[in-house]
């Protein structure tokens, strides 16, 4: 028999990539466009796309790395915690698994006799994963975090700024816009297929958020009003 394929040992990187190509997407586009609003030269829509893009990516790595290491210290703490409670009073940790394992349908026998085979393989592991929620899937993993997300928002910046480069200056807005739809559909498209989730809500629901924050970048731009050259 072939072992059932799940996504939930994605979620740590998937989540981390797909925040990163979303937000290099539509913060690049975002930039680009409330400057074009304002600009009659390509040069300084071209410097904010570059600079939004090194910017963004290095922020993405230093928040993504700095939140998930929160999560790790946390969950080495409550790690260092439970390890010294199994040393020191081993008999009422046991009676707590049991317990757990008596919530979830065991009864009394059966939750003691799977509790004590559990401590006897791996006393701290077993607590880990049924008391704390810590397992190998769910594990912070901040390095990993910071590299997918700061790689996926350089891969998503890097399309509005090309789109920056080439498009026609007197229809910036419109091309930056028009294609970002299509990159956030795309990532959403991966991303929805990578999780196994539904694929039209997923698409349907970055392309609202995009265009609202596109529309309020633009906006400001036009209101502004000031031209640079």
């Amino acid at each position: 028999m072939e072992l059932e394929e799940h996504y939930t040992n994605r979620s740590g990187w998937l989540r981390a990539a797909v925040l990163g190509a979303n937000d290099g997407i539509l913060s690049t586009t975002s930039l680009a466009i409330g400057i074009a609003a304002a600009s009659s030269t390509r040069e300084p829509i071209v410097l904010a796309a570059l600079a939004g893009l090194v910017a963004g990516a290095l922020s993405m790595a230093a928040g993504e790395y700095v939140s998930v290491s929160s999560q790790s210290d946390i969950e080495h703490a409550d790690l260092k915690r439970e390890k010294r409670e199994l040393e020191n009073m081993p008999e009422i940790e046991l009676h707590e698994l049991a317990k757990l394992y008596q919530k979830r349908g065991l009864d009394e026998k059966l939750a003691i006799q799977v509790a004590q085979q559990l401590t006897d393989h791996d006393a701290l592991g077993a607590h880990a994963k049924d008391e704390l929620g810590i397992n190998e899937i769910s594990q912070a993993k901040p390095m990993q975090a910071a590299m997918a997300s700061a790689a996926s928002f350089i891969t998503g910046g890097m399309l509005p700024m090309l789109v920056s480069i080439f498009a026609p200056l007197n229809l910036m807005v419109i091309y930056q816009y028009g294609f970002s739809i299509i990159f956030l559909a795309i990532s959403a498209f991966i991303a929805a297929k990578a999780g196994g989730s539904n694929i039209p809500k997923a698409v349907i629901r970055i392309c609202f958020w995009g265009t609202a924050a596109m529309l309020a970048t633009a906006l400001v731009g036009y209101l502004f009003g000031i031209k640079t050259t």
